[in-house]
């Protein structure tokens, strides 16, 4: 598979990541670059209609620093943190 130029904006959104509910994170210039897993009875009524909506279309796998989308068949490189967030002098490891 190669790397693909998908598009994406800023924000998160609800995605099964290796088989386990997360919330994951991108950015519009740098794609995917974390993912957190979280439990679904976290959430409100109209938030567990959310995470409905976004697990049927976002389902990954994440390998070695790489995203696959099981949906799109594409595979994205993880952006370095600090790349993304080059505003914080201080992180010296994440």
């Amino acid at each position: 598979m190669q790397d693909s130029k998908v598009k994406f904006n800023d924000g998160w959104c609800f995605a099964v990541v290796n088989g386990r509910l997360a919330e994951i994170y991108f950015k519009e210039k740098y794609g995917i670059y974390a993912h957190g897993y979280i439990e679904r009875k976290e959430f409100d009524k109209r938030e567990q209609k959310m995470i409905d909506a976004d697990i049927r279309k976002y389902q990954f796998f994440y390998r070695k620093g790489c995203y696959f989308d099981k949906v799109l068949k594409i595979r994205h490189r993880v952006t370095v943190f600090r790349k993304v967030f080059s505003t914080f002098k201080k992180l010296k490891r994440l």
